[in-house]
């Protein structure tokens, strides 16, 4: 580039990294131009650094965005024609052990194909909700409820090693969404936050009122400005790294071992609360 300047080209170079003094990185276009005499020739050179940072991010925003929704969409018809080809299986399975005795041998082979379709069913529900084309029954509700509802079921479910906080705002505001799938909610973070937690830890679940600015929401693409209300699930776990963060909702994902999870925890708490006119 700097053999191009000299023979008097300007030179935009491709975007790059740079560090700032404080050690953050930032992306930045370079413009390289050479500086001339009066007789016109080429005696130095400038270059022009401008930030791009916040366009990048835009752009990955946008492109992850569109990803989700392509994604959902693909889930969505999969899940569609799958579960209509199931409603035939289960019905039929039915209708043979309504005809089979108690004691007939072949009737536990039927009930296992029963069993492996209402499994099937459930996956298919779950890809539902993260195509966020399932039926929801919403109501105005008060979130604490919900959240004090699960707690004895939710100890539970993480064990004795982790320890469980509740914060909640007791003066929440109300929110209009589906009590059963927030509760799916809740259940499968906090399913997450166990298995991070192998060691034990400790998990807390809050409530709070806030209010999105325009600043907030042009830095958060998913979300619009005005009065929320929100549900924070923090664990004390191993955590993730950029890597995986960038792919924790898509459908059939997962850092675990094979046969110790589906992927479709996180993807269907991105559906409901999609669906349900928020943002995660």
């Amino acid at each position: 580039m700097l053999e191009r300047v000299k023979r008097g080209e300007r030179v935009e170079n491709s975007d790059t990294v740079r560090i700032k003094q404080d050690g953050k990185e930032v992306h930045v276009a370079l413009v390289h131009a050479p500086i001339k005499n009066a007789a016109g020739q080429v005696v130095g050179a400038s270059t022009v650094a401008r930030d791009i940072t916040e366009g990048r991010r835009l752009e990955g925003m946008y492109r992850q965005a569109q990803k989700m929704e392509a994604v959902g969409r693909l889930a969505g018809g999969v899940a569609h024609d799958f579960n209509n080809l199931l409603g035939v299986i289960l019905g039929y399975t039915g209708l043979l052990l309504e005809r089979l005795a108690p004691d007939d041998p072949v009737r536990r082979d039927i009930e296992q194909i029963q069993k492996a379709g209402d499994r099937a069913a459930l996956l298919t529900r779950q890809l539902l909700a993260f195509s966020r084309k399932q039926v929801l029954q919403p109501k105005v509700l008060d979130l604490n409820a919900v959240v004090t509802g699960t707690e004895k079921l939710l100890q539970r479910l993480i064990g004795e090693d982790i320890e469980l906080l509740v914060v909640l705002n007791p003066a929440l505001g109300r929110v209009e969404a589906d009590a059963g799938q927030l509760e799916q909610i809740i259940m499968n973070l906090a399913v997450n936050a166990r298995d991070a937690m192998p060691a034990g830890g400790k998990l807390t679940i809050e409530t709070s009122n806030v209010e999105f600015d325009e600043v907030y929401t042009a830095q958060h693409a998913s979300t619009r400005p005005g009065p929320h209300v929100v549900l924070a699930v923090t664990d004390t776990g191993c955590g993730m790294d950029a890597k995986i963060k960038a792919h924790i909702f898509e459908p059939f994902f997962t850092t675990k071992e094979f046969g110790k999870g589906t992927g479709l925890g996180l993807s269907t708490v991105y559906g409901i609360v999609k669906q349900s006119g928020g943002a995660v």
